[in-house]
This record gives structure tokens, C-alpha cells and sequence, in this order.
């Protein structure tokens, strides 16, 4: 839980990840929706936010700052710079900051504000809009216990967390941050597949969907090795062997171990771009 001088908490930046946090937090009983402010730049979208969840919304990212106990950067990467310059006048070292600006690592951020204010690095993905995430959180330099457990209670109302040194997120970022995209590609070839051997559209996709979900859902409640989960609808001679050995000859198990070290290569790329010790 929270301690009782980081109830506030400013959200600087209003995209799709903000509102579900803003949402999910409200829901659970988290934060009041008067404990929550959230900053865009668009007006309209900012007065979006305020009349759907009742918080208070601002184009000023510096009065956010100043009246918040908890700072939440949902900035892109490339625009994280130019919001740590906007804001570091403003920041406090009682403050706790949350940043979830993808490949850019805690010491860069640290190096932008006042010594000492502590940093937590965070890495989700888009599953955080349906309560579903996987986020990981890792501690900077001057984070401890306390800042992990504040965003272990934000992030946990809309999934699950998980706590790593630093120096695995590149990882992270290839697996569970890109990963929805590589399930999004598989459903979207499953479906065409479909298509292919003439069901319809419809059919396709909700025949794929629940599939997915199924398999999903079996993976995490049974606890069940993958290996032995798809040995069981692998019958000698039958048509799901047929089928995997077409993928393997295609090599579509190496091309996954490629793209991810791929992934994994550009967030180092991207994280040695935006930090002067890499």
C-alpha cells in the first residue's frame, strides 16, 4: 500500500496507458478521483479525461508537478527530455517519480532532476487496457522499497507486476512489452488461414479469438508446461502433427528466437541513444 503523503498522484500525459491506469485505479478504490491529475497537451482530450472519470485535468505540466506527490511520465520517448526540462525546477526530492518512457533507462531521467529524487522505471504493455497487463518495475538509483511498493499498487489494478534489476528490460521490452504484437500477427494469419479454407470472416475470427483465449487461459491456471499442454492435442499421425511439422520445417520456432533478440537489440540501441554513460 501507499503511504499517506504519496495519495496524489499526476499522471503527465493523457494517452490510451494513462486513462486505463486512471481507470482501473478509481475502480479499485486505489485513488479517489480528486487524488488524480492528468495533463495533455490537447485541450481536448485533457476535458475528455476530466468529464469520464471525474479528475482534474491541466495543460500545465508544472502545475501537475507542484501538486502532486507521485509523478507518472506516460510521455513518448523522444519527447521524455523535453518533459524532464519543463518540470525539473518544479520537482522535489520527497517526490516519487514513475517513468514509463520505453527504452529510456532510470540514469538518464535521475540526470535531469534534482539529486536524489527517486526513480522508478516501468515497462508494460497494451493488455494494461483490458486489466490484463504484464508490467515490469525496476528501482533507480535512489528508489527503494517504498517507491517499488507505490508502483506495485498502481500498476497492480490492471494486472500483474513483476520487480527485475534494470539490466533485464531490454529483455522485457522484446518479450511482454512487443509481445501482443507477435500474438496480434499470429491471430491475424490464424483468421486468413480461415479464410483460406472458406469460413467467413466472422466465423474465422471468433473461432481464433476464443482459441487464443482458451489456450491462454490453460497456460496460466494449469501451471502446465507449454510442451506437454500441445503433446496433448498432438495424436500420432493426426492433423496437428501434420501441421507442426510444416512450421518447423518453416522455421517459424527460430524466427521467433530471432525477432525477439531483433527487439531485443533495438531497445539497446534505443536505451544507448538517450543515456551519455552507454
Amino acid at each position: 500500500m501507499s503511504s499517506d503523503d504519496a495519495r496524489r498522484v499526476a499522471f503527465l500525459g493523457g494517452g490510451k496507458m494513462a486513462e486505463a491506469l486512471i481507470s482501473g485505479l478509481i475502480r479499485s478504490g486505489g485513488r479517489t478521483a480528486d487524488e488524480i491529475m492528468v495533463t495533455n497537451r490537447r485541450e481536448e482530450r485533457a476535458q475528455e479525461l476530466a468529464g469520464k472519470y471525474g479528475v482534474t485535468a491541466t495543460l500545465d505540466n508544472a502545475e501537475a508537478v507542484r501538486w502532486a506527490d507521485v509523478l507518472v511520465l506516460m510521455t513518448k520517448p523522444q519527447d521524455i527530455e523535453e518533459l524532464l526540462h519543463q518540470i525539473r525546477e518544479h520537482v522535489q526530492p520527497r517526490d516519487r517519480v514513475i517513468s514509463f518512457a520505453a527504452g529510456v533507462r532510470t540514469s538518464f531521467v535521475e540526470k535531469q532532476l534534482p539529486d536524489d529524487v527517486p526513480v522508478v522505471r516501468v515497462m508494460s504493455n497494451v493488455p494494461v487496457m483490458v486489466d490484463e497487463a504484464m508490467s515490469v518495475i525496476s528501482a533507480g538509483r535512489s528508489a527503494g522499497e517504498e517507491h517499488l511498493a507505490i508502483a506495485e499498487e498502481l500498476l497492480g489494478t490492471v494486472g500483474k507486476v513483476l520487480r527485475l534489476p534494470e539490466q533485464h528490460l531490454d529483455a522485457v521490452t522484446a518479450t511482454s512489452g512487443s509481445g501482443p504484437a507477435y500474438f496480434f500477427l499470429l491471430a491475424e494469419a490464424m483468421i486468413e488461414a480461415c479464410i483460406l479454407l472458406g469460413l467467413s470472416r466472422d466465423v474465422a475470427t471468433e473461432l481464433i479469438i476464443q482459441t487464443m483465449v482458451g489456450s491462454a487461459k490453460m497456460l496460466r491456471d494449469t501451471g502446465t508446461h507449454p510442451v506437454e499442454l500441445r503433446e496433448m492435442v498432438t495424436s500420432p499421425g493426426g492433423t496437428t502433427i501434420a501441421a507442426i511439422r510444416h512450421l518447423e520445417e518453416a522455421g517459424v520456432r527460430a524466427a521467433f528466437l530471432n525477432a525477439i533478440d531483433a527487439a531485443r537489440q533495438r531497445s539497446l540501441e534505443l536505451a544507448q541513444g538517450g543515456d551519455d554513460d552507454q
